[in-house]
């Protein structure tokens, strides 16, 4: 099947940068007619990492949305501050609120001007896509690396609060925040610390901060109504009971370095990477666990694989991987890196791998257009060759490729709702 590519309108943002500058540029196609547009350079702002301009997103008309870390002012311009930092975001799937997480300085993983020696911070803002985007607050927690999910009710456990929960690979805890503006004694306070130390593993007589507990790997499920962590460090998952704050089981998962959730909510999929057992290869590992009895139905292995980031379709059927370069300089010369790996859901708790494209370069990001509930087109970023490649959302079928910027090292792109 070959989709008529100008059959769908579509608008998306593109950033791309080198991990120092950057740019953004918007690429809009209406009526078959293709327009690029990339916004002006500002110049650098000429400010340590920590105090540089937060990129947040663009405004309905292109505009440039920034926030000053040091004055929490929100700046609208025409034009891109090319050194803007852009911060892990994670949203809120049940309000407008987005959480911009920031690591701390390099050395101490402190972020010293918000939260002296005592941590780092996530900053919450709310409409980051419009032009009535707001600045809310910025909340110190434990020292980064950072991931950050969200715990809510559901008809299956209706009693769950909305949080926030923050990873603190660095501390080895987890801050859980308060995300519900009618419970103002918690909005956007830390409510707990969760000590994710296993004592015995590091030789401690009690639980201690820090830790080598490692987290990364965080989700919760609307089924179990609980948050499930994924201890690098230890080699198991936390689970956590959003109501008391206590860890209620430990799992073992070695061998993982990071969870997803299934858009059903029953299944954790953890993947990770073997670069020990063959000195030529590296292979990507994957496995089920079901949050209805916290048993593992299904572990793969995917050889000359290493995954990098991962995004489920609009309908959630379908689980798409990307892959990028780790491992020794052989290992690395037999990896994939231009693969986009494309998971049947609907086989679960069987790992069904449905479709393997190769784009040419790494992916950064993937997104998603949707008509009906149906997704119609995947767009991907395609930073080392400055393109977007479409994929048809059907079929998985690689259908144009759209020359946007120069090549460079990184890139992501997202769809703007105009």
């Amino acid at each position: 099947m070959v989709l008529d590519k100008k059959t769908h309108d579509f608008s998306l943002a593109y950033y791309s940068g080198d991990r120092n500058t950057g740019s953004v540029t918007v690429v809009r196609r209406r009526n078959g007619n293709l327009d690029t547009k990339q916004l002006p350079a500002a110049g650098e702002s000429g400010k340590d990492k920590g105090l540089k301009p937060v990129f947040v997103g663009l405004t309905e008309t292109d505009q440039a949305i920034t926030l000053d870390p040091a004055s929490k002012q929100i700046t609208i311009s025409d034009s891109f501050i090319v050194d803007a930092f852009p911060a892990h975001i994670y949203s809120d799937p049940n309000s407008n609120r987005d959480w911009f997480m920031y690591d701390g300085e390099k050395e101490t993983g402190n972020d010293t001007l918000n939260c002296g020696d005592k941590g780092s911070s996530v900053t919450v803002v709310e409409n980051t896509a419009s032009a009535d985007v707001k600045y809310l607050k910025t909340i110190c927690v434990g020292r980064g690396h950072h991931q950050c999910n969200f715990s809510y009710p559901s008809e299956q456990a209706p009693q769950v609060p909305h949080q926030a929960y923050v990873s603190n690979l660095i501390d080895g805890t987890l801050s859980v925040i308060g995300s519900d503006p009618a419970k103002s004694e918690s909005y956007l306070q830390v409510v707990a610390t969760i000590n994710l130390c296993e004592p015995e593993k590091d030789g401690f007589d009690a639980p201690q901060i820090p830790n080598n507990a490692f987290p990364h790997g965080l989700v919760y499920s609307k089924v179990s109504g609980k948050v499930y962590n994924l201890n690098n460090g230890y080699g198991t998952i936390a689970v956590i009971d959003p109501l008391s704050h206590e860890i209620e089981q430990r799992i073992p998962f070695k061998g993982f370095s990071n969870l997803f959730i299934s858009p059903c909510g029953r299944y954790v999929i953890g993947r990770g990477a073997d670069r020990k057992s063959d000195a030529d290869h590296v292979i990507a590992k994957m496995a089920v666990l079901d949050v209805t009895n916290n048993e593992i139905l299904d572990q793969i292995d995917l050889p000359d694989v290493y995954i990098s980031k991962y995004f489920f379709n609009t309908e959630g059927s379908k689980l798409y991987l990307t892959t990028s370069s780790s491992g020794s300089e052989q290992q690395q010369a037999n990896l994939k890196t231009d693969a986009v790996l494309v998971f049947d859901l609907t086989a679960l708790p069987k790992l069904k791998q449905a479709a393997e494209l190769r784009l040419d370069s790494p992916t950064g990001t993937l997104d998603f257009l949707a008509q009906d509930g149906k997704t119609q087109l995947v767009f991907a970023s395609n930073a080392q060759d400055g393109v977007v490649t479409l994929i048809c959302g059907e079929t998985d079928e690689v259908i144009e490729k759209l020359s946007v910027i120069e090549p460079v090292s990184h890139s992501r792109l997202w769809l703007l709702a105009n």
